[in-house]
């Protein structure tokens, strides 16, 4: 029931859904969400979002309003009054205040007919044909259906104002999904080893066992030009048994996968996942070494 009272909502996105979006995007103040018992509950989650995603909200409690609250209130501000009947009584006084400050309202109801859509300058029409309560009384499919509207509302928002990945990470930065958008190469990358074309692969060794596997091999401007791993020398190791003469140049992988410094680091994180290695050089826009980024430190960092 609830799956298809969502489902009915698309068709009602229409003048009335835009006319809600352009008078978020105009207001020239914050917008208030209202709404009571479960209403209530469906506002403080539809304002959150709003406000995770560029559009400032905050959520005003009907009764609380009355008495004090409304202090909050600037003319500028858009107010979303939410109300599956559209007549409850701790809205209506602050729908009157509302009117008299000039705050627009948008109305987020089950009944078209109501005071609140009859009052508000701009309706969504939330209705539900049955609770999914089998007694058809505890909101249930009405509140799924208005929190799927302040979803839509949202998200119109935040297309409209080209709100993007670094800006929501800007947002959430002490959450995981902030690091993973805000975090670069170059702040996980470390020095990079790195040996000329004729170095010798007993040399190579050395910084192979010191540097975690992975060796850089550059010319002398310091361009890259491939790189050797524990496992080119495993397999060298295997069909060569005097191997330590022979040159970095004989063994490295010609044509290495690289991260760049302003990389995301979770798409390096990617690029190792694809190709099944655990370290990056790292190259400038004219393919200088910059340094190195290993999967563990990507890792520890909370780039996944």
């Amino acid at each position: 029931m609830e799956a298809q009272a969502v489902a009915a909502l698309e068709g009602r996105i229409g003048d009335e859904f835009a006319g809600a979006v352009e008078a978020i995007l105009t207001a020239t103040g914050r917008v208030l969400v209202a709404g009571i018992g479960k209403s209530g509950i469906i506002g403080r989650k539809i304002a959150a979002t709003l406000t995770s995603t560029g559009t400032p909200a905050t959520f005003l409690h009907p009764v609380e309003a009355l008495h004090g609250d409304l202090g909050i209130v600037g003319s500028g501000d858009v107010a979303i009054l939410l109300s599956k009947s559209g007549e409850s009584e701790e809205l209506r006084g602050l729908l009157e205040f509302l009117t008299r400050m000039d705050v627009r309202v948008i109305a987020m109801t089950g009944r078209m007919s109501s005071a609140l859509a009859r009052h508000a300058d701009h309706v969504l029409d939330c209705s539900v044909a049955e609770e999914a309560c089998p007694h058809d009384l505890a909101p249930t499919s009405s509140t799924t259906a208005t929190l799927a509207m302040g979803d839509a509302l949202a998200v119109a928002l935040l297309l409209r104002r080209g709100f993007g990945r670094e800006d929501f990470a800007r947002f959430h930065p002490g959450g995981a999904l902030g690091r993973r958008l805000l975090l670069r190469v170059r702040d996980v990358m470390t020095d990079a080893p790195a040996v000329r074309p004729d170095t010798t692969m007993r040399e190579a060794l050395v910084l192979l066992a010191e540097r975690r596997g992975t060796v850089a091999v550059v010319d002398e401007n310091g361009r890259l030009l491939g790189v050797v791993t524990s496992g080119d020398l495993t397999r060298l190791m295997e069909r060569e048994e005097q191997f330590f003469r022979i040159s970095v140049s004989e063994v490295m992988t010609n044509t290495p996968r690289t991260a760049e410094p302003d990389q995301l680091a979770a798409a390096a994180v990617g690029v190792m996942e694809r190709n099944g290695v655990m370290a990056l050089p790292v190259v400038d826009g004219e393919g200088l070494l910059v340094g190195m980024v290993h999967l563990h430190d990507l890792m520890r960092a909370g780039a996944v």
